[in-house]
């Protein structure tokens, strides 16, 4: 289980990557078609055309980091999305790295706070 700060966010990329490109190509790809600041501490995940690979990009105050999974066997189940960019939490994100199809996992409702608190004066 992903163990993350309720501030960190994950981006995933739904169109194919070429997982070739290194720290500053896929930080160019969290930029210009997730549309985020590649230095904010977020996670972008950016899959393979045969969806059994996966790099997922962060900073982490120093330097960029790069986790990297190759499947022996299967492929990575992503959601559908119409969208060029998905947001996910950090279960979905700990299911969909083992394995586990999200469209066929129930989640049952739970309070969630605003992310944008603003004081009230």
């Amino acid at each position: 289980m992903l163990s993350l700060p309720p501030a960190v966010r994950i981006f995933v990329a739904t169109a194919p990557t070429n997982l070739h490109l290194s720290f500053d190509r896929l930080a160019a790809l969290a930029r210009d078609v997730l549309e985020q600041d590649p230095l904010s501490g977020h996670l972008f995940a950016f899959f393979n055309r045969s969806a059994d690979r996966v790099k997922i990009l962060y900073w982490d105050r120093s330097g960029f980091c790069l986790w990297y999974k190759r499947l022996e066997r299967g492929v990575f189940h992503l959601p559908r999305a119409g969208a060029r960019v998905l947001e996910l939490e950090t279960a979905e994100l700990t299911l969909l790295l083992d394995g586990i199809e999200l469209s066929t996992a129930r989640h049952r409702p739970r309070y969630r706070a605003p992310r944008d608190i603003t004081a009230r004066g």
